[in-house]
């Protein structure tokens, strides 16, 4: 039985300058980050908003495996890829407005099942969740 609340963490260390690139540390595995060109940064390293697609991704994906291995439901792989949208909300702020995650489910032993567990997955993750971004799902299936 999974016991709530559960913490994780992470850590970062930079210096100044939208010019540079910082680390970024969570359970042991360190990345480097920097702010995108598009707003103005060096590019070339994960952006935050490189880290808030993935985590979107990484959830749809996660909760999708676990629905489908506790309904022992077949299948030899999933590919998944996410395009967020950030653009500007009412009040002129720049947001993640939307995010498409588009995914192929390499050999469903039943699509159809599949297609409930997907959009069981898209409402039910954790961090999916807990944003205000919307998130849409295009699903297909191959052999």
């Amino acid at each position: 039985m999974i016991q709530y609340p559960i913490s994780f963490f992470a850590s970062a260390n930079s210096p100044s300058g939208i010019q540079t690139q910082w680390a970024v540390e969570s359970s042991g595995l360190t990345l480097l980050c920097s702010i995108p060109t598009e707003f103005e940064g060096p590019g070339g390293a994960l952006s935050p908003e490189d880290l808030f697609a993935q985590a979107l991704t990484n959830c749809f994906l996660a909760t999708f495996k676990v629905y489908a291995e506790k309904s022992k439901l077949g299948f030899s792989g999933i590919n998944a890829k996410t395009e967020l949208i950030v653009d500007l909300d009412e009040k002129k702020r720049p947001v993640m407005s939307e995010a498409k995650i588009t995914a192929i489910i390499k050999g469903a032993s039943s699509p159809e099942r599949f297609r409930v567990l997907a959009d069981k997955a898209l409402s039910s993750g954790f961090i999916l969740n807990s944003v205000r971004t919307k998130v849409y799902l295009e699903l297909s299936f191959a052999d």
